[in-house]
Formats: structure tokens, C-alpha cells, sequence
């Protein structure tokens, strides 16, 4: 008897050649929501999550956001009691974004103790910062002007080096605040690495440095240039990255990495999902990815126009993210979905 046969349960049959084997049916693990669970190989959890917030200066009260439904400019105290609702549901973090008054060429009430932003970190690190990650957004755009993401030469284009001289003040202002990370956005050649020295030279070596250094410029982010009062006219296509091109976000996130980044993050989420598995493959560092305004938005406006699931289908895009490679993610769907898990 052969050695297949041999193991082939019940009767041996007449012809050892034809063996019968058991007809494999993966619908046996859909069978029950009990089943689905068990087998789950993709999980959530609202620890995985990070809220963006916005934090407006000079507002006596939440100023909702009209493109994005649901999205608030806090006051500095409501800001406080969102994040002690983030806190009750387990969420991972915060990452804020301050909205200041007035602006300037070298936006310069981003690295002011009294701007907005810094005033924000140290209320959120008193109140909260012992029970949630407290996340800075470092970059220039909210406070110029001109919106761009960093100063400006004579000729109108970005400094790059004169820029990454703000970003190392911005750091400084960030890290005394009280924040635990900070989220460095404004795509900069050696941002990473100017930050983490100027960081280790003032002695704060414990801060942690979340580089954005997979961010493509998109068309999705509008409803957040509405939430940050943005002044940018034109693009930001000379220093964010072109979305037909994959291989340049592997170089930026394995430079980013060499310069010392604790956590890489590619943004937007959904339109990336191939660069997040790529990042996830190589990195030796968490993955974030950043659901970005205009994704929130589209899934709030399809879902306020009754065509499809508003809390199945925002579950259903972080899950996307998490699948793909990201252990963290943003999202402004992540405070939502977390009371209701």
C-alpha cells in the first residue's frame, strides 16, 4: 500500500490510484460572527489610534469645521476635554495643530512660549500627559502668511536650510511645552537629523521625533487647509512628494531612519497603501499612516447622503491602513469609533 494511501481515513479503495480526500471549504471559517472573530488576522484598537485636534487662539467656543463634519477648532478648555474623552476611550494619542491669530513670513508664533501651539502642549501635558502620548505638529504652514511649510527665499521658493533652522526653534518651544513627540511634516531635506541633534544638544533626548517622511502632495487635504485657516496659495509640489513616484519615499524613509526618526509615517493613508507595506517591510521603526481630512470627509459626505455606512465603512478604511502595515494610525474617525468599540 502506498504511503498516500496509508494515511487516507476509512476503506481503503479497490484502485489504490483514486483516493477521495476531503473537499476544503474556507467558508467554514466566515461561517459566524464568533468564527470571524476567532480567525481575525487584522484587529483594531482604539490604542492604536491617534486623534488630530485643532486648537484655535482667540475663540470663546468650538468652532465647527464646515468640510469636515463633526471636526472642531477648540478653545484651549474644550481641547482639554476632548483629550480627557480620549483618554476614557483608550485612545494611543494626540496630535495638534494650533490655528494662531496673526501671521508672518517666518511664522513666528511657532516657536512663541505664549502661541497657541505651545500654550495648548503644556495645558494637554498637565492635564493628560501621564495617560496619552501628547504629539506636536511641527511645521511652519499654520503660522506663515504665505502658507508654506517653511521660509522663503528672495525669489519666492522655500529655504530649505534657513527652514530647518525654525524647525530646530519650533522643537525646542515643542519639547518645553511638554510634548512627547514630535510630528515633523514639512517634508525638509535633513530635518529629521538637524531636529534630533538640536533635541540632544538642549538635553532633551527622551523626545521622541514621528517623521513624515513618506508625505505626497494630494488633492485631499483641502478641508484641512479650511480647518488651520491656511493661506497657501499655489501648491507645495517642490518639496512634498509626487504621487506617481514610489521608489523616492523608500530612500526618504530609510534617510529618515539613518537620521534618527523614532516613528516613519506615510500620508495620506488610502491613496498609499502599497508604500505602507512597502515602509512596513523595511523599517525598522513603527509605521504610522495618516487619514487625511479629505478621506475623513468623503466617507462623512457619501455616509450624510445615506449611501453607505458611516461607522462599517470608516471601520472598514483604518482596518485597510492596519492590514497594509500601519501599527499607528491618525484619523479624525479615531475618538468616534473608539467609544463605540
Amino acid at each position: 500500500m502506498s504511503a498516500a494511501v496509508s494515511r487516507v481515513a476509512g476503506p481503503v479503495p479497490e484502485d489504490p490510484a483514486i483516493v477521495s480526500f476531503p473537499v476544503h471549504r474556507p467558508r467554514r471559517l466566515r461561517r459566524s460572527p464568533a468564527v470571524r472573530r476567532l480567525v481575525a488576522q487584522t484587529r483594531l484598537h482604539p490604542a492604536d489610534l491617534v486623534l488630530p485636534v485643532f486648537v484655535r487662539e482667540g475663540i470663546a467656543e468650538p468652532v465647527p469645521i464646515s468640510s469636515m463634519p463633526g471636526v472642531v477648532q477648540h478653545t484651549l478648555d474644550s481641547l482639554v476635554a476632548e483629550a480627557e474623552r480620549a483618554v476614557a476611550a483608550g485612545l494611543g494619542g494626540l496630535m495638534v495643530f494650533g490655528v494662531p491669530e496673526a501671521k508672518d513670513g517666518r511664522g513666528s508664533g511657532a516657536d512663541d512660549p505664549g502661541g497657541i501651539l505651545n500654550v495648548a502642549l503644556t495645558r494637554l501635558a498637565e492635564a493628560v500627559g501621564d495617560r496619552i502620548v501628547v504629539m506636536a505638529d511641527l511645521c511652519l504652514d499654520e503660522f506663515t502668511d504665505h502658507g508654506h511649510c517653511g521660509v522663503l527665499d528672495h525669489s519666492g521658493a522655500v529655504d530649505n536650510d534657513a527652514t530647518l533652522e525654525r524647525y530646530a526653534a519650533m522643537a525646542l518651544a515643542q519639547a518645553a511645552a511638554g510634548a512627547e513627540v514630535l510630528g515633523l511634516s514639512g517634508m525638509m531635506d535633513g530635518q529629521v537629523g538637524h531636529v534630533r541633534a538640536t533635541l540632544d544638544a538642549a538635553g532633551f533626548t527622551d523626545t521622541l521625533i514621528l517623521a513624515y517622511a513618506a508625505k505626497y502632495t494630494s488633492g485631499l487635504y483641502g478641508p484641512f487647509r479650511e480647518a488651520v485657516k491656511s493661506s497657501l496659495v499655489g501648491d507645495r509640489a517642490t518639496y512634498q512628494q509626487d504621487p506617481t513616484n514610489a521608489t523616492e519615499a523608500i530612500r526618504e524613509i530609510e534617510l529618515d531612519v539613518a537620521e534618527g526618526a523614532d516613528i516613519i509615517m506615510v500620508k495620506p493613508g488610502q491613496p498609499h497603501l502599497d508604500i505602507i507595506a512597502a515602509a512596513a517591510e523595511i523599517s525598522p521603526v513603527p509605521v504610522a499612516a495618516y487619514q487625511i481630512s479629505g478621506e475623513y470627509s468623503q466617507i462623512v459626505a457619501a455616509a450624510d447622503n445615506g449611501w453607505i455606512d458611516r461607522e462599517r465603512v470608516a471601520t472598514e478604511s483604518l482596518i485597510h491602513l492596519r492590514r497594509a502595515g500601519a501599527q499607528i494610525i491618525l484619523s479624525y474617525f479615531a475618538l468616534e469609533l473608539a467609544e463605540r468599540w
